[in-house]
């Protein structure tokens, strides 16, 4: 049996960590021992607990408490206490998620103590080296063993960085394994959308059942840090909702939540009554944020999973950055680009509720992702 010590610190994590700790109690128990370590990366219950009990992950066997910092400072932080776990459970590797403080912190913990680490959404790449996310991809990437993409694009973007690979075990840090797995999240989307039905009762208390409506989420800093880029894209949201007198539902990340309290104290936004506008919630569930996706006409977000997520319940996005690391989404045409640009934004919305997109083809795996991850790392030789 092989011991894996998971990291997990912020919600996407704790969504992808569902699927693969799922499939290993239920195919693979006689073969993985799994042992969790939450950052506390994201702390409060509405980014954090709540997740745990809903997706029935198991609780943490550690917990760091970090909270929120400085990118140094919370990375130190986290390097430091994980690095002390690692030397006592003494892990056969470590699995890392995404692109998270979390995800650097892990990754370089082990890979120091010659741990093999094994990082899950490998390759994903936006260009953007001013987004921190963007530097842990890459230095996660040239530290792993064994790198899994959801994409092909992804494979191509490792190769291009010179990862090669020729998928011929044993697997080192110096030789890694690159597979293409599909993603963790479509298979928790497929499995929790019937729970989603029967357990959310969100449509019905928010008077949505039946009822069109928009879905938004902002929580990037470049967007929430960055005045100006706020204003817009409120703005932005408020005109589509006038242009066609449907609400646009918001539910708020405790960032946002704190920068739009500072627009409100100044004076610099405010919500109309005239319309249906703009409605703020506070944040939300896994579950009833898949029953919001599945019914909304149209999603507008900044969030790298949002935007796989309204892909997997095949409906239009509309992306609030410049770039993305999901560039298969913009290039079917089933996603627009527009950052923080009013204008941008409500051309591509509008053009979204006029003339929905018709296909989302299976670029992102079978819904199987969790089981061909770990065939792999049961039957392979990487350490």
């Amino acid at each position: 049996m092989i011991t894996i010590l998971t990291i997990v610190g912020a919600r996407p994590q704790f969504i992808k960590a569902a699927a693969l700790s799922r499939e290993i109690r239920k195919e693979y128990s006689t073969k993985i021992r799994e042992v969790i370590l939450h950052t506390g990366q994201h702390y409060d219950t509405s980014m954090s607990e709540i997740f745990f009990r809903e997706m029935q992950i198991p609780v943490p066997d550690y917990k760091l408490d970090i909270g929120s910092d400085t990118h140094g400072k919370q990375t130190g932080k986290m390097l430091q206490g994980i690095e002390t776990i690692l030397l006592t459970e003494k892990p056969d590797g470590v699995i890392v998620y995404g692109d998270t403080n979390s995800t650097l912190a892990g990754a370089l913990a082990a890979a120091k103590l010659q741990i093999p680490v094994i990082h899950i959404e490998a390759g994903l790449r936006s260009y953007n080296k001013r987004m921190p996310e963007e530097i842990n991809r890459i230095t996660c990437d040239h530290v792993s063993t064994l790198l899994f993409s959801p994409t092909l694009t992804g494979v191509k973007n490792l190769l291009t960085e010179g990862i090669v690979h020729s998928n011929q075990p044993p697997f080192t840090f110096d030789h890694p394994g690159v597979y293409h797995c599909g993603d963790l999240m479509y298979d928790n989307t497929l499995y929790f959308n019937e729970a989603a039905r029967k357990r959310s009762t969100i449509l019905r208390d928010q008077g949505l059942e039946g009822h069109p409506f928009m879905l938004a989420t902002i929580h990037r800093p470049f967007n929430t840090d960055v005045k100006t880029n706020l204003k817009n894209i409120l703005h932005a949201l408020h005109q589509v909702s006038r242009e066609r007198r449907i609400p646009v539902i918001l539910p708020l990340h405790p960032r946002t939540v704190r920068a739009v309290e500072e627009l409100r104290a100044e004076g610099a936004w405010s919500i109309s009554g005239d319309v249906p506008s703009i409605r703020l919630l506070d944040a939300v569930s896994f579950l009833d944020m898949i029953c919001l996706e599945t019914d909304a006409d149209l999603i507008l977000t900044d969030s790298g999973g949002v935007q796989k997520e309204a892909w997997f319940l095949k409906k239009p996005v509309v992306v609030l950055r410049e770039e993305t690391e999901w560039i298969e989404i913009i290039e079917s045409g089933n996603g627009k680009l527009t950052g923080a640009s009013p204008e941008k934004i409500l051309e591509a919305a509008l053009g979204y509720l006029d003339n929905p997109p018709a296909s989302f083809p299976p670029i992102f795996g079978n819904g199987h992702a969790a089981r061909e991850i770990l065939e792999v790392l049961t039957s392979v030789q990487w350490q």
